[in-house]
């Protein structure tokens, strides 16, 4: 499975916007400065994310966005889902309640598949916002470089 920049760019807006929440309402171009991503393809993650139930935008002068949840409320497997979909790398009509396929009574690989996708989703589902934002600290405690430019993802 290869998650799409839209999963791990909006991972890292989503982190950075929980970070710095107690200031208020944060803006997407102050969200953009720190992690070095466009303002106009944050704008469509953010979109994403508030269709999702993540994020709120807060109108006016000194608006922006905060988060919907509690960061404890918020998994990553919430996040990605908003962003990229279903999180399943294979597909497998086997799985499927509806029983399509006409091999999957003999089909020993769906049971893989299924492992493989259970795997993923307890990984990400057990992963909570508030949780990457304390990694954040610890690796950083004297908070004054937030963003993650630095990392590949």
């Amino acid at each position: 499975m290869k998650l799409s920049t839209k999963g791990r760019y909006g991972l890292r807006a989503l982190i950075d916007l929980a970070q710095h929440s107690g200031e208020g309402p944060v803006s997407i171009m102050s969200i953009s400065e720190r992690q070095d991503i466009s303002e106009r393809y944050l704008e469509q993650l953010v979109s994403l994310l508030k269709k999702a139930g993540l994020v709120q935008s807060v109108r006016g002068a000194g608006g922006g966005y905060r988060l919907a949840k509690r960061m404890e409320e918020i998994s990553v497997g919430d996040v990605l889902r908003a962003l990229e979909g279903s999180l399943k790398p294979v597909e497998c009509a086997g799985l499927e309640p509806d029983g399509r396929c006409a091999a999957s009574d003999s089909c020993v690989t769906k049971y893989v598949w299924q492992r493989i996708n259970e795997s993923i989703a307890h990984t990400v589902d057990e992963i909570y916002l508030d949780q990457l934002v304390e990694e954040s600290r610890k690796m950083n405690p004297e908070g004054t470089n937030t963003d993650q430019r630095g990392c590949r993802n």
